[in-house]
């Protein structure tokens, strides 16, 4: 009985691969959205003030941003977390494949996290003419938690792998 629980426990990661899937999707969906944004600045882009244009790049490199952090999630969280991609032979692979635990994946999204969360602010610091004054503050201060929280994450991280070195 116990054997069957286990491996019963064990077949369930493949719960994940749907999900995975899935972030695929959202990542198609993400590229419609970024040529969607080019097609129309394209018959604008002579009219357009440089802070518009600016703007609109800004919003590109955001979801770029966004794109990659789909990718990181899907390949590493399927790798790490429901099966090995067999990808030998194929002069294509990604060098970081194999290579993020779980770990190493949180720290990546949290500094992604903190990029996109840049993008934004930088987005916001561009249009304080617009923005009143305590949303720019409530910007800011989301802006800097996210920032604390990832170097918290990073440091911790580093504790628990200098731990582990010193263990062994």
């Amino acid at each position: 009985m116990e054997k069957f629980v286990e491996n019963l426990i064990y077949s369930a990661r493949w719960i994940m691969a749907p999900i995975y899937l899935g972030l695929s999707l959202a990542l198609m969906a993400l590229a419609i959205k970024f040529f969607q944004e080019i097609i129309h600045i394209i018959p604008i882009i002579f009219s357009m003030k440089e802070v518009e244009l600016i703007l609109v790049v800004l919003s590109l490199i955001d979801i770029a941003l966004v794109g990659g952090l789909l990718v990181m999630v899907m390949f590493s969280g399927y790798e790490n977390f429901v099966s090995r991609l067999d990808l030998e032979g194929n002069d294509d692979k990604l060098s970081w494949l194999g290579k993020l635990d779980a770990g190493s994946l949180k720290n990546k999204v949290a500094a992604s996290i903190v990029a996109i969360s840049s993008i934004h602010l930088l987005k916001v610091f561009m249009n304080t003419e617009v923005i009143p004054n305590d949303k720019i503050k409530w910007y800011l201060f989301i802006h800097i938690t996210f920032v604390l929280s990832a170097f918290a994450m990073g440091y911790l991280d580093k504790l628990l792998r200098d731990d582990k070195t010193k263990a062994l």
